[in-house]
């Protein structure tokens, strides 16, 4: 039975006249068998009827202390992004290049037709239309999403714009990403389903020629909300160098001085690493605002007037919750506070409310952990995995931006890089052309988190905090910013910097207190922009001293451990250039652009000479 999902009964046409979609769709029910088709419209009484299902099979506990919000648990072997199970399904093998796993295309839809193959059974097939971006854009770009999940159809009412608006533009012969995805829990008659379905056994495959994603045996967050890194990152970064524009791992934030000066920064940095508070910064230093646009993803082009305009293409927050607190980012607090939204493997209060390590100094007496059991202060375990999210719409952010919303985005004046590293990198430097920045792009590094599964604290090169969502060859990705900077007007182009909230001290703290106090790092930044602020040439860039930084009401102490984390120490720089070397030897010397060995090797002359 096919049907929308506001129709409790009987069959209704399909709400598309688009034959590519109504094809593939009747192509995937003949394979996966479903019980029924249903049509998603994203209504609000849509939304109450999957929530409501969700609820009644035990996934969903609904909260009284936040309107119209819920909280769930999943299996713990489906936690986290699976990176090792994640695939570059491209072609020809090189074009995968060397930070992703490959399997030859054919053999992958061979392979996973037969994990598919009744995969559905006992259950609903969802069929979502989804836009990544305004629906309004000059060139918009659609997906559509078979899932055989509430959660996601759920998830994607908050994540994208969905429904009825976007069948309404996808007609005729309108060109869509295929998304496919299902937990691979098949139903057999009267079997009882399970809260979390999925299989230990995970596939999230991309076919980058097909602009096609199959995902299976997953459940949880970038796996199964494949609108989220398996478009907008790995195929949509695909698109872009087809196209010619980038699609990034960046939040978007609008700042304005006291004089009424505004300018657009884009971010990137790895996650976990302070995307989600920087996206949404409460400034501390007097006059300065700053308002959100996006935390997680930023699609660039060049405008008419030559300038690199961003436009962020989710709707919500899937943002990390541990670490997340009034202190910490009081307007996600803010956020989540209006309902609307989804736990996942947080805590929950016995008063209907959610809570994660990070949220009070203090935690509650009792609480329900993320695996479902009774919990108390003395347990020894984390009562929220580290990688529990809240998944909530951006437009009722307090700090949220007008433009947020833009067709057109939003002219980009900085790009910020940053990694999670304990000591070399200062807390920021300026690249001193475009060039040297993608070079300094290319080369961050970050300590691994609980993010994706694997080991936690290890330092890998994470280029443009791109690693794990990169669609093609790393090389010619370099080479494609490297092209972009090249065909723009110098003075149009943003500036690079490199950041680094995390250096410690000998005694292991933080040097630098972080959040809210961003803002003199940034307002540093800015007004490099306009030749306003002084510093250091440096042989990796141009770092501010002390005296350069904004640190008003910052003590003695406080003001040495600034400096102390602005420190460049030649030594560690030489171990470093050792590592840059492995990672470039890695990428491979046909695809590596010889821009990038230059500037590897005028960074190794600078360290020389200071030496």
């Amino acid at each position: 039975m096919t049907e929308h999902s506001t129709t409790a009964t009987g069959t209704v046409q399909a709400p598309t006249d688009n034959a590519a979609i109504l094809a593939w769709v009747a192509e995937v029910a003949e394979l996966t068998a479903p019980d029924r088709i249903v049509f998603c419209d994203g209504s609000r009484a849509e939304w109450d009827r999957l929530t409501g299902l969700l609820v009644d099979k035990g996934t969903f506990v609904p909260l009284t202390a936040k309107p119209n919000s819920f909280w769930c648990v999943s299996d713990p072997d489906d936690v986290a992004r699976v990176e090792d199970r994640t695939f570059i399904c491209s072609e020809n093998r090189d074009d995968a290049g060397p930070t992703n796993n490959w399997v030859d295309p054919l053999d992958m839809r061979t392979v996973m037709t037969e994990h598919y193959r009744g995969a559905m059974a006992g259950r609903t097939m969802y069929v979502i239309a989804f836009c990544m971006g305004p629906l309004e854009a000059a060139d918009p770009k659609f997906g559509v999403q078979i899932t055989d999940s509430e959660y996601v159809a759920v998830s994607m009412q908050i994540m994208t714009r969905s429904g009825a608006p976007v069948w309404g533009k996808l007609t005729g012969e309108m060109e869509f990403v295929r998304c496919l995805h299902s937990v691979g829990s098949p139903l057999a008659d009267g079997q009882q389903d399970v809260p979390w379905p999925c299989d230990h056994t995970k596939y999230i495959s991309h076919f980058p020629e097909a602009r096609t994603i199959w995902s299976y045996g997953s459940g949880y967050g970038g796996n199964a909300l494949l609108g989220k890194k398996c478009f907008a990152l790995r195929i949509a970064s695909v698109l872009g160098r087809d196209e010619g524009w980038l699609a990034e791992h960046m939040l978007i934030l609008k700042l304005t001085s006291p004089q009424g000066k505004t300018h657009y920064i884009a971010a990137a940095f790895p996650s976990s690493c302070g995307k989600t508070n920087l996206a949404m910064l409460e400034p501390v230093l007097s006059g300065w605002t700053a308002e959100t646009i996006g935390d997680d993803i930023a699609w660039m082009r060049f405008g008419a007037d030559g300038r690199l305009y961003a436009v962020n293409p989710e709707a919500g927050f899937f943002g990390v919750a541990p670490g997340t607190g009034a202190k910490t980012n009081p307007n996600a607090i803010a956020t989540i506070n209006v309902g609307n939204s989804v736990f996942t493997n947080t805590a929950r209060t016995d008063d209907g409310d959610i809570w994660w390590e990070g949220l009070t100094d203090q935690p509650p007496t009792d609480l329900i952990d993320w695996r479902g059991n009774d919990w108390t202060p003395e347990a020894g375990t984390p009562a929220a995995h580290p990688n529990s999210r809240y998944c909530t719409p951006i437009e009722q952010c307090p700090s949220v931006a007008p433009e947020w919303n833009d067709p057109t985005g939003v002219p980009i004046s900085a790009i910020f890089f940053g990694g999670r590293r304990a000591t070399t990198i200062p807390l920021i430097t300026e690249s001193f052309d475009w060039e040297h920045g993608v070079f300094t792009a290319s080369v961050l590094s970050s300590e691994t988190t609980a993010a994706a599964t694997g080991a936690v604290g290890v330092v890998r090169r994470d280029p443009m905090a791109m690693l794990p969502f990169l669609g093609y060859h790393v090389g010619d990705y370099f080479a494609h910013w490297l092209k972009l900077g090249a065909g723009a007007d110098p003075a149009k182009l943003p500036k690079i910097f490199q950041v680094n909230w995390f250096r410690r001290g000998a005694d292991g703290t933080f040097l630098w207190p972080g959040f809210g106090d961003n803002v003199r790092v940034l307002k540093w930044a800015l007004e490099r922009l306009d030749g306003a602020a002084d510093a250091v040439d440096t042989p990796i860039g141009y770092v501010p001293t002390a005296d350069a930084l904004d640190l008003t009401g910052f003590d003695e102490g406080r003001r040495a451990r600034a400096e102390a984390a602005l420190a460049v120490a030649p030594d560690e720089w030489v171990a470093e250039v050792a590592s840059i070397d492995e990672w470039y030897a890695t990428i491979g010397g046909n695809r590596l652009p010889e821009q990038l060995r230059e500037q590897l090797v005028a960074l190794k002359t600078r360290l020389a000479a200071t030496r």
